[in-house]
């Protein structure tokens, strides 16, 4: 079969041969070296199993059809023959349905050769060894059985007999798969009493049967193909025949459904479920950001085995005011993102944690807080569907009964990202604003990729949770910004294959994408002011600026996010502003600058009191020293039994030295209550902001441009140049098939084998002075053979120069490595 599939892959026009190549592209990783190589990749296993994940339950069912209606002898089968079985039931697909589905098999090349002879590629049967869910013949299975089989009348007459309970057995089987399992001694024969002292059966109307299945067995209906019989567990097979009886009613091949099921539920206003949508997009920003400043607060250590502990976890989650499973779901994105990496801790301790590494945000995460809340929702949904990662299995067990922990390998899955895209595509692919059941979306599913779907219901439902989550659907629908961001993702690959230099995406990273652009018109805008009440507290009513977000983080503390966010300011907070360099009047200035309220009376004392007493100690390093004009001030800190692990001495009126560095008495005399400044040898004083520690810069998922599952999408013109490659190696390798190892000068009609190099090299020098084309075989650099037909130009100085007329190449041959030349017929 390989033969003919190889020559059929030569007769196909080059456009087919890319159509085939973009339909299949694992065929193409590597490029093969020609159309033989290219046919025994199309039927491995592995390749066709790829193929068939992406066929919906109708082509599949067409495809069972083709397999059987094949002739036994020569295994084909015609287009007529297919379209005859698909018809023939209740409620037959049209023709044209099916010569699609045919075309679209022929396309995948699954089904290649003409309409009278049609064949399969190799690969089917074994991955899927019973079609339309029918069993073997039961000529391979039983020659008893088949002799039943071969007598229509009396096999109906058996099944007409057959007792309740056993064709409850028959029906199951015959929808399918036809292989069923049975207990221990379920095949084993009759008690010495009889059939008379076996239990009623209610399933027969009290009447006794035994065993359902060894009466089918009995009476040849099923066939046991292991144990059973022995006493010990067995499986039992239904004949293709008896199949095809049971299913008279519905068609040989079942119910066929040739269009996906429809949705119940009426479109929702498109409206509300973006706002809805735009809402959580909203919180999920914020919650993320939230996480990751209580990563930077308190980072987190990495486990000996990789990723966070469920202690760690837990404490990020209630700090937030989340549950696990939201705030394992947003860590996974931000790392996914690259706003979160490990940071290598040398020489620190060791145990039950990693403890040479810890978790905290990267200097990446400084970048996206200064960006819209557009475009930092837009980076967090493109990791989430490019990702890797299946975050609803952290909290569940590994193979080893470990729990899967959050950023662990554990949670490594290939297939997340297409499991999230088949989703997604579902709910893009109904009309806007519909928003089916969880239950309506599987049926789905099942329906467009039987294969991919089926045992993957629990990760297609979470899938459905965390798109919730952040944002990309809003009351069960897809939203609007949401669709965009789905086909801008799906569309990447094709945009990478056509630009493999990422030139095109340098010029036109400055602006913003469609669903950036559809997210900022549903938001409201950012704000640049807020409202001071006279409690002290701080009301933002939107979304703030980064610049006003930035100056609220150091001058307020938070208290409450939402529509409208609540700050509060405190001395601690004032207190920290000035540490952070801000004066007195700076703080007054802001206040009056940004709120739209009056500044209240006692937001200003409490300005000028904590102003008052900052700075009124000066630290220094001595050890390190403390000095202040307020003597006063200074003999109540010496005074103060907060301050005696300190060990301060009086050096001076004025000055009071201590053994230890700076910061750790800046600490103590700060958590004691005192607004201590540290000054530099000159007195001046040392404002600053305390460093934020990152991790190192990650790149983000989300700029990968192939698909861990199907490999590159390469475009028609560069995959028109890799099916001439393909033709080049396979003219090659049938040349080489047919030229002699070395040929004696002669005619060109008629060449002769010799077993010189001398009658090479004369070959050789004959085309050169006819400038005639002549085949050349010769080793290459890495001690393979292979052969190019040329027309040499010279021969001199040890090297043979010939020029490829196909490439319009000119080529240089060592004359040693040639290892035979034959001129072409």
């Amino acid at each position: 079969m390989t033969t003919s599939l190889a020559d059929h892959l030569r007769a196909l026009p080059d456009e087919a041969l890319a159509a085939l190549l973009q339909a299949r592209p694992d065929l193409v990783v590597p490029v093969p070296a020609d159309l033989s190589a290219l046919a025994i990749r199309a039927q491995s296993r592995v390749s066709v199993a790829r193929a068939l994940d992406g066929l919906d339950q109708f082509t599949l069912l067409i495809l069972d059809a083709a397999r059987l209606t094949r002739d036994p002898e020569n295994g084909t089968t015609s287009v007529d023959g297919v379209q005859t079985m698909a018809t023939t039931g209740p409620r037959p697909p049209a023709p044209a349905e099916v010569r699609a589905a045919v075309h679209r098999l022929r396309g995948l090349l699954l089904l290649y050769g003409p309409d009278t002879a049609l064949h399969l590629v190799g690969g089917i049967d074994e991955l899927s060894p019973y079609p339309a869910g029918l069993g073997r013949p039961a000529a391979e299975l039983d020659l008893r059985t088949a002799a039943l089989c071969a007598d229509p009348a009396k096999l109906r007459r058996t099944l007409l007999a057959a007792p309740p309970s056993a064709r409850a057995i028959l029906d199951r089987l015959a929808a399918g798969p036809p292989v069923g399992s049975v207990p221990p001694g379920a095949l084993l024969a009759p008690p010495v009493g009889g059939e008379d002292d076996l239990p009623p059966d209610a399933t027969n109307g009290g009447a006794p049967t035994g065993s359902p299945v060894r009466w089918l067995v009995d009476h040849r209906l099923l066939v046991p193909v292991s144990g059973g019989k022995t006493g010990a567990a067995g499986t039992v097979e239904l004949p293709r025949e008896v199949g095809l009886l049971l299913r008279r009613d519905t068609g040989p091949l079942g119910a066929l459904r040739t269009a996906a099921p429809p949705v119940a539920a009426a479109p929702r206003e498109p409206k509300a479920a973006d706002s809805a949508g735009a809402g959580q997009t909203m919180e999920a920003v914020r919650q993320t950001e939230a996480l990751l400043e209580q990563l930077a607060a308190e980072p987190a250590p990495v486990l000996r085995s990789g990723g966070l502990g469920v202690r760690d976890l837990r404490r990020l989650a209630r700090a937030v005011g989340l549950d696990e499973s939201a705030a394992a779901l947003l860590l996974e994105v931000a790392y996914a993102a690259g706003l979160v990496g490990e940071m290598d801790l040398p020489g620190a301790t060791t145990g039950r944690y990693g403890a040479d590494q810890q978790v905290l945000p990267t200097g990446g995460y400084e970048v996206w807080r200064a960006v819209s809340l557009a475009q930092r929702w837009e980076q967090l949904g493109r990791a989430w569907l490019t990702m890797t990662r299946q975050a609803g299995l952290v909290g569940q067990r590994d193979d080893r009964d470990r729990p899967i922990a959050v950023l662990s390998a554990e949670a490594e899955r290939a297939g997340a990202p297409a499991a999230r895209r088949a989703v997604l595509g579902v709910l893009a692919d109904l009309e806007p604003a519909t928003a089916p059941t969880p239950e309506e979306v599987l049926e789905l599913l099942d329906w467009r990729a039987p294969r991919r779907a089926r045992g993957r219901e629990t990760a297609h439902r979470e899938v459905l949770a965390e798109a919730a989550t952040l944002g990309v659907t809003g009351l069960g629908a897809l939203t609007s910004y949401g669709r965009l961001l789905l086909a801008d993702v799906t569309s990447a690959d094709e945009r990478g294959a056509d630009d493999p230099l990422g030139l095109r995406a340098d010029t036109e990273s400055g602006d913003p994408s469609t669903a950036v652009r559809a997210l900022d018109a549903l938001l409201p805008a950012p704000v640049d002011h807020f409202l001071v009440q006279a409690d002290l507290t701080v009301v933002v009513p939107g979304p703030p600026d980064p610049a006003l977000a930035a100056e609220l983080e150091v001058v307020a503390e938070h208290e409450s996010a939402g529509g409208a966010s609540v700050h509060r300011v405190t001395p601690a907070s004032v207190r920290r502003a000035l540490d952070a360099g801000y004066s007195a009047d700076d703080l007054h200035g802001l206040f009056r600058r940004r709120s739209r309220t009056p500044v209240p009376q006692g937001l200003t004392y409490l300005v000028d009191d904590v102003a008052r007493k900052h700075g009124g100690l000066r630290v220094g390093s001595a050890g390190a020293y403390v000095r202040s004009d307020d003597e006063a001030l200074l003999a109540e800190v010496l005074a103060d039994k907060r301050l005696e692990p300190l060990a301060f001495r009086r050096l001076a009126p004025t000055v009071l030295a201590t053994p230890y560095q700076v910061n750790r008495m800046l600490l103590t005399l700060r958590d004691a209550g005192y607004a201590p400044v540290p000054e530099d040898a000159a007195g001046s004083a040392v404002l600053s902001r305390p460093k934020n520690r990152r991790a190192p810069a990650r790149v983000s998922v989300a700029t990968r441009t192939v698909d861990p599952l199907t490999g590159p999408k390469l475009s028609l013109p560069r995959l028109l140049g890799v099916v001439e490659q393909i033709r080049r190696g396979d003219a090659a390798a049938r040349a080489a098939r047919r030229a002699p190892a070395v040929v004696r000068g002669g005619t060109p009609t008629r060449p002769t084998p010799a077993h010189t190099h001398s009658d090479a090299l004369a070959v050789l020098q004959q085309a050169v002075r006819d400038k005639a084309l002549v085949w050349v075989g010769y080793v290459d650099a890495h001690g393979a053979t292979a052969s190019r037909l040329v027309r040499p130009v010279s021969i001199g100085a040890g090297y043979l120069r010939a020029e490829d007329e196909r490439t319009e190449m000119l080529h240089t041959f060592a004359l040693h490595r040639i290892t035979a030349a034959v001129l072409e017929e």
